[in-house]
């Protein structure tokens, strides 16, 4: 069941569209992850999904009687502000409406579940800590408990791991996916990292320039790639055998101004693959599988 439908989706930021035509749907239990360079979109589209962008053009529903006030954000480092007086246990009571500039409500009910999200994500013991004394993975996991207390279907996850050492993410990486399952919460995971993305997602999408140029199961993303940018993204993955070589994929030229793109494909310029329609005319969505879409002429070609 769709939770959020992006239908033809356009944002602009200054005066100009920063996002481009995006049509797709985010269903209850999905772990969607996001992925692309700096300026794709990313980010945009996750402020309009949390309501503190307008949609220019299209729209966003929320099925399912999904609200905005129900859905969880998780920050790439949970905020620390100057001279911080307050203690963690303040901290995740006050997360429930905090996010959404309200006032927050120190009820029994309030109390009781600030425990319990402490307790599942075990940081109870921290409760008379200051947040400044917190090492990087506890902060984050008080970010994921102040992303709980909203009771939340869905969990908007941007570059929540990319500070942490490489240990401390796998662990937060593991308790995120065991929150899912016990929850029956559904994520958006923004990343820039391919590997950390093919250990949590069931899903992927891959943006350039204000469009999903690609999405699909993990499984088909990193087994059966077809877009020229995500065979290059993928292989710039760092391989842990040494033995094993992988040919990599360098893109020419650097990432035009997201708020002037290209016409027709937005990629066509770094494109080895590049024909005179691309650079003419949007290349329609093509089903080259099951579940799995791509926006390429080339991929249009392969099909007919």
């Amino acid at each position: 069941m769709a939770l959020i439908k992006c239908e033809n989706v356009s944002i602009g930021y200054e005066g100009q569209m920063v996002v481009h035509g995006l049509n797709f749907e985010i269903n209850q239990g999905d772990y969607l992850c996001i992925v692309g360079e700096n300026g794709s979109g990313k980010s945009t589209l996750v402020k309009s999904l949390l309501g503190l962008k307008n949609v220019d053009k299209g729209k966003i529903v929320f099925d399912d009687g999904l609200k905005q006030t129900e859905i969880g954000y998780l920050p790439q480092q949970t905020d620390v502000k100057k001279d911080f007086p307050a203690s963690v246990y303040e901290v995740v009571l006050s997360g429930r409406l905090n996010s959404r500039g309200m006032k927050p409500f120190y009820t029994a009910e309030d109390k009781k579940q600030a425990w319990e999200k402490m307790d599942m994500l075990g940081i109870r013991d921290l409760a008379k800590q200051c947040f400044r004394d917190l090492s990087g993975g506890q902060r984050q996991r008080l970010g994921i408990a102040r992303a709980l207390a909203v009771n939340p279907k869905l969990i908007i996850c941007d570059e929540p791991v990319s500070a942490l050492d490489v240990s401390i993410r796998a662990q937060v990486l593991n308790l995120m996916k065991e929150l899912k399952d016990k929850l029956n919460l559904t994520y958006i995971f923004i990343s820039h990292d391919l590997s950390v993305v093919h250990h949590i997602c069931d899903r992927v999408a891959v943006m350039y320039l204000g469009r999903v140029v690609e999405i699909a199961d993990k499984k088909q993303i990193y087994e059966n790639p077809v877009h020229p940018y995500t065979k290059a993204l993928l292989s710039a993955i760092p391989m842990p055998d040494p033995e094993v070589k992988r040919e990599r994929i360098i893109l020419q030229g650097d990432v035009p101004n997201p708020a002037d793109p290209p016409s027709g494909c937005h990629f066509h310029k770094r494109c080895p693959y590049a024909k005179k329609e691309c650079s003419e005319t949007v290349p329609p969505f093509v089903t080259v599988e099951p579940g799995h879409q791509v926006l390429c002429w080339l991929a249009e070609e392969q099909q007919s």
